[in-house]
């Protein structure tokens, strides 16, 4: 039974509330804390100079600001504490802070435990994004009133008293969202789970205890959906409260979804022709046999079948930026892992030149290397990591006797005209960087549309 939001809003009225990150998922929430009569302190390591305008705003409504390098020292005698979701729960301030009796939460926390509509919470290593994406495209057509958030979308906290029973709420959940999550998710998909974010967590072993909380406060009326090909998310199944299905790109499974000559089943009933699909690659497959299963309750084969049809793809994932001299330019810059990139690069089928490198999550680049070097014509590294992955490939040479050709850039304009005088006609160029971006860009989507716009300006 979903708590009812009237017990929060009590709750925190008069409270002394701390936010930490004044970031584009918590300025909603200060606003939102305010209206419902908290007294709002907001702590972020920026200056007033960056946060602009938004600074006045808060002064304006009476929200106290903590800022600069020493932005934690202050933490200490609040009633709550909403944390930024990258925040560690054992961080010193943190602790410091629940030892004299805050609580600790944070948006999502609180989002998913008082919203009324139907949950669908989407994580994984790799295609959380497009799986998020196809079912709310499955959801709003068939005819339902769909809200997206999470790690994408708009924060939703601030609209909870506008979800409604009846709508479908899809959320992708990253592992630090996930990290203190205790409240049960209806329908939980779990895509796949390798190594990633070890710059993070302590472990992998960490890493993979934050994605099982999507599923571990489940009732027994709870869905898990589970990718059947991935050791550590088969390995989920006894762990499960409620229903599980799976799917699989490589077997039948009677009462999950499958891949079998070319057509997607779900159930045993044929969905579509995986060459009608219009994003390719088999890691699309599997995100639509994931989708399908999600919301086999909600949704029609007939409306399965025209979303798979006509959805293009998410931006930044695989996205056709032009073509040009006979050269086709790719922009896959929210691929921000090895086995994403990989995947990536098994959609194209053919050897591209690859533009890679970033900032260093501490994950092993050799699955890239030993997986990926038939379909890498040239490679071409850029960012923090670039000497890393080079090493890496050079192994290739000395273990394989596979040579592949390596560029090293300072820039990623640098890196675009680098893959212009390197490409021939009927080429692709890609950026794919196995990395996250931020040794040079704030995050993906800005490293992606600084991509676009270097490529849409050659000549």
């Amino acid at each position: 039974m979903k708590k009812q939001f009237s017990e929060f809003k009590e709750f925190i009225k008069g409270k002394k509330v701390a936010v930490v990150g004044i970031g584009v998922s918590n300025i909603p929430l200060i606003k939102f804390l305010v209206k419902l009569g908290a007294n709002v302190t907001a702590f972020d390591k920026k200056n007033r100079e960056d946060l602009g305008n938004i600074a006045v705003e808060f002064d304006e409504l009476s929200v106290s600001l903590e800022l600069g390098e020493k932005y934690l020292d202050n933490l200490s005698g609040f009633d709550v504490v909403f944390k930024t979701p990258s925040m560690r729960i054992d961080c010193d301030a943190l602790v410091k802070v629940k030892k004299q009796g805050a609580y600790i939460t944070s948006e999502m926390e609180e989002f998913v435990r008082y919203c009324k509509g139907k949950v669908y919470g989407i994580t994984g290593s790799d295609g959380k994004t497009t799986t998020t994406t196809i079912i709310s495209k499955l959801l709003k057509e068939a005819g339902y009133k769909t809200w997206v958030g999470g790690n994408i979308g708009t924060p939703l906290f601030s609209n909870i008293e506008e979800i409604k029973e009846d709508d479908k709420v899809v959320l992708e959940l990253s592992s630090f969202q996930l990290m203190t999550m205790n409240n049960p998710i209806d329908v939980a998909v779990v895509t796949n789970l390798a190594p990633n974010h070890l710059d993070m967590h302590l472990d992998m072993q960490e890493y993979i205890d934050a994605k099982k909380n999507i599923f571990l406060y489940q009732e027994k009326n709870g869905l898990l959906i589970l990718n059947r090909e991935n050791e550590i998310t088969h390995g989920f199944v006894s762990e499960a409260n409620g229903e599980v299905r799976e799917f699989s790109s490589k077997r039948e499974i009677k009462d999950g979804a499958y891949l079998k000559d070319n057509i997607l089943y779900l159930n045993n009933e044929e969905v579509c022709n995986k060459e009608d699909i219009a994003i390719k690659g088999i890691h699309n497959i599997e995100n639509y046999l994931a989708a399908f299963l999600a919301t086999k309750e909600d949704v029609s084969l007939k409306v399965m079948k025209k979303v798979a049809e006509t959805f293009g793809g998410v931006e930044h994932r695989c996205e056709l930026v032009r073509e040009l001299n006979g050269v086709k330019y790719y922009n896959d810059s929210i691929a921000s892992s090895p086995t994403r990139t990989l995947a990536g690069l098994l959609a194209f089928e053919k050897g591209v030149i690859l533009i890679a490198g970033g900032y260093d999550k501490h994950i092993p680049f050799e699955p890239l290397a030993d997986e990926g070097y038939p379909y890498i014509k040239e490679l071409i590294l850029l960012g923090d990591t670039r000497n890393k992955i080079k090493s890496t490939f050079e192994k290739l040479k000395e273990e394989k006797g596979i040579e592949i050709s390596i560029s090293m850039v300072d820039t990623l304009e640098d890196a675009v005209l680098k893959a212009k005088e390197l490409a021939k006609e009927g080429d692709i160029v890609t950026l794919s960087p196995a990395c996250a971006s931020f040794d040079m860009f704030p995050n993906f989507m800005i490293r992606g549309n600084k991509f676009k716009e270097i490529v849409n300006k050659l000549k």
